[in-house]
């Protein structure tokens, strides 16, 4: 990356910190966030074009890139339970996943479902939703 795009993404990172603490405003926040990204988009397709264009005298820094971009994070973080307790082992956070998800279907102990379903014109007036 280059001097001017790091300052770029530090000059986003204070105008967020001051819109924040209402030092900033919004439209100037959004404008330094807009320049922010297009810089890096550039920059992007720039080294991907580079990448492209050197493949025949160096293909591995092509496929290290190629390799890096299929790398995927499959680990969940702790989450919160409804009583405030942090759940940490991989069976209590795809109980708790499952309870959300399960919520949204059946309505149970969750208050966004009716604005999900408010707003939608169903078939039929007695249509009873899903359980799972």
């Amino acid at each position: 990356m280059s001097k001017e795009l790091l300052g770029k993404l530090r000059a986003k990172k204070e105008a967020y910190r001051g819109w924040k603490q209402g030092w900033v405003e919004w439209a100037e926040y959004k404008e330094t966030v807009r320049v922010a990204r297009n810089q890096i988009r550039q920059a992007k397709a720039q080294a991907e074009l580079n990448l492209a264009r050197d493949i025949k005298n160096n293909t591995k820094n092509f496929y290290r890139y190629v390799r890096d971009k299929g790398k995927t994070r499959e680990v969940v973080g702790p989450l919160w339970k409804e009583m405030g307790d942090l759940a940490s082992q991989d069976m209590d956070k795809a109980e708790l996943l499952n309870n959300f998800f399960a919520s949204v279907f059946t309505g149970k102990g969750s208050n966004h479902t009716t604005q999900v379903t408010k707003g939608k014109n169903r078939g039929s007036v007695n249509e009873e939703l899903p359980t799972v």
